[in-house]
Order: structure tokens, then C-alpha cells, then sequence
């Protein structure tokens, strides 16, 4: 059976905070890399490439910001050598209470309909873990640990 549509991969949470803060934990790589990537080469900006990395498991992304308007919208263009790259886009939902729902969706996927399909599954798994870490983060100073414990026998040997 062939898939009639790509997937797309989607998650969101309420985070019980100021759009603003939220919105500038994504772009802020110091506030961002105590719930989701471990280094960057710098903030998010229009136009901007910028290279994350995950240490713990050797990974890299190179990122270029696609749009990026204030505590609204943040898309992105992202991948790694062996992939084409997927597009990721955040939008910061202001409510009236003071907190903000965040919506990330991942589209783009290439390869095989399996293939499509698992990378799909993936990316809404791991965002779900970023934004929880996020929550935690914001909400209560927490950092949870979540990307770095989520594939603990995957970390590269530093001492190798």
C-alpha cells in the first residue's frame, strides 16, 4: 500500500510562561541548550546558518532560518550530510493568561514511503521530548535531561 500523503510530524505543549520567554528559548542557544542541543554556533536570526550539535551522540544539524518573526513564528531548514534537509516550523500561540501553546511541525521527509514514514515518527517523538524539556525548564528551572537520557547507549566514548 503506498502512502497517499507524506507525513508530517507534529507536536505542541502549553508552557506556562510569556510568549516572549518562550520564543527566545528557541533562539537563544543559551537558554536552548539546557533542554535540547548541547552546542551552537549562535543565535537564530534572519537569514542566519547556524550548526547545532548534540555531543553526547556525535550528531550535528545544520540550520538556516528560513523566517523568523518575533513571538510568532520561527521555520527552519535543517539536516545533517546524510539526509536532504526537512523544514521545521515553531508557532508561539500568545493566550490571554500569560502562557504560551507552541506547535512544531516537521515536514519534508525524503526516502522510501517506510523510510518517510520512520523519520516521521521520529522527529514528533523527539520534539515531544524537546518541548516537555522545555516546560520544565521554563516553568520550574529543571533541566530534565530528556534528548541527552533518551538513547543513553548511543553517547559517543569521549575517552576513546
Amino acid at each position: 500500500m503506498a502512502l497517499q500523503n507524506r507525513p508530517v510530524a507534529r507536536a505542541q505543549m502549553l508552557i506556562r510562561r510569556p510568549v516572549a520567554d518562550v520564543f527566545e528559548a528557541f533562539v537563544d542557544p543559551a537558554i536552548t541548550t539546557r533542554f535540547w542541543f548541547t552546542k551552537s554556533s549562535g543565535r537564530l536570526e534572519p537569514g542566519a546558518g547556524v550548526r547545532w550539535d548534540w555531543e553526547m551522540y556525535g550528531a550535528t544539524a545544520e540550520v538556516t532560518v528560513k523566517a523568523l518573526e518575533p513571538h510568532s513564528r520561527i521555520v527552519i531548514e535543517w539536516g545533517d550530510a546524510s539526509q536532504p534537509p526537512t523544514q521545521v516550523e515553531w508557532q508561539f500561540d500568545d493566550r490571554s493568561d500569560g502562557t504560551t501553546l507552541v506547535v512544531v511541525t516537521n515536514s519534508g521527509f525524503a526516502g522510501t514511503d517506510d523510510e518517510v514514514v520512520a523519520q516521521a515518527i521520529d522527529a514528533q517523538g523527539g520534539f515531544t521530548y524537546v518541548l516537555a524539556g522545555l516546560k520544565a525548564w521554563l516553568e520550574h528551572g529543571v533541566a530534565l535531561n530528556l534528548v541527552t537520557d533518551h538513547v543513553p547507549d548511543a553517547h559517543v566514548d569521549r575517552n576513546s
